[in-house]
């Protein structure tokens, strides 16, 4: 008579094998709760394979993001192809992973791939994560997360482009009807791609490198007393490409970010708004 299949019996088996958990405890109902023999079983129905998947590359996939209140999730989910990526499954599955971060608050991937299902709390988020290298056939990667809170005074805006391949947000701290003002804002990230938020947060190093090629570039071929004021006019140029308040709006170039902002000023009752944070993920980046 066969036993009871327990909860550590088919996390063993899967601990070995990789397997789903769903196809783990059928090998063992199959096998009569015989590790050895559930373990051919897997075998022989090809589903071992699955370790195998574990390791290769995953340089598609998706960003999910999902707000509720003041708490925005963001969750980047890898796999290999990009025809998987488009799967409705597989997005749904994003999807879930984003409502289960909102509801839990992990800090790490790592803390969040522990924590158990919602919906059956005898697995965790990489159980779950595993069943899906299965269902899809391809390894699946969930590479990173970020937790945004809105605080008061504040407001966010999340931007996704080309089908959650490109997400940015923009946090505003000023007031919290700058919705539409930080949106332009993300939208504004995702197409100019800045690396800081102004001159003043470009590390001394990488000033000095770049004035050193600068002047690599120019040294003999201008005069020495006018070669300094050439490179501050490249550093310049390279704020202008590289620091958000220096760009140009993409919405109108012929204001800078800097200038956008000025502006909202009678929305937010004479106070500037101020961009606190922005963040602009790319998916395989």
């Amino acid at each position: 008579m066969m036993g009871e299949i327990t909860p550590q019996m088919v996390m063993t088996l899967r601990q070995r094998t990789h397997v789903g958990l769903g196809q783990c405890k059928a090998a063992l109902v199959e096998s009569g709760g015989d590790i050895e023999e559930a373990v051919r079983l897997l075998r022989v129905w090809g589903l071992s394979s699955s370790a195998k998947k574990e390791v290769r590359e995953t340089r598609e996939g998706q960003i999910g993001w999902k707000q509720q209140g003041k708490v925005a999730y963001l969750i980047e989910v890898n796999v290999e192809t990009d025809f998987t990526s488009k799967n409705r499954q597989f997005q749904e599955f994003v999807q879930l992973l984003c409502q289960e971060a909102l509801e839990s608050g992990p800090s790490s991937v790592e803390d969040f791939l522990k924590q158990p299902y919602s919906k059956n709390r005898e697995i965790t988020i990489e159980d779950l994560r595993s069943d899906m290298v299965h269902r899809f056939g391809e390894n699946v990667r969930i590479r990173r997360l970020m937790r945004l809170c809105v605080n008061p005074g504040h407001s966010l805006s999340i931007y996704s482009h080309t089908g959650g391949k490109l997400v940015s947000a923009v946090l505003l701290r000023g007031g919290e009807c700058l919705e539409e003002v930080a949106y332009d804002l993300a939208m504004h990230v995702a197409a100019d791609s800045p690396t800081y938020l102004c001159p003043e947060e470009v590390e001394e190093s990488v000033i000095r490198d770049e004035k050193a090629l600068l002047k690599e570039q120019i040294v003999g071929k201008k005069p020495p007393e006018v070669v300094e004021k050439i490179v501050q006019g490249k550093l310049r140029a390279y704020y202008e490409q590289h620091c958000l308040m220096n760009q140009k709006f993409v919405k109108d170039p012929s204001i800078t970010i800097a200038d956008f902002l000025m502006k909202q000023k009678s929305a937010c009752d004479g106070v500037q708004p101020e961009v606190a944070m922005f963040i602009r993920w790319q998916v395989g980046e």
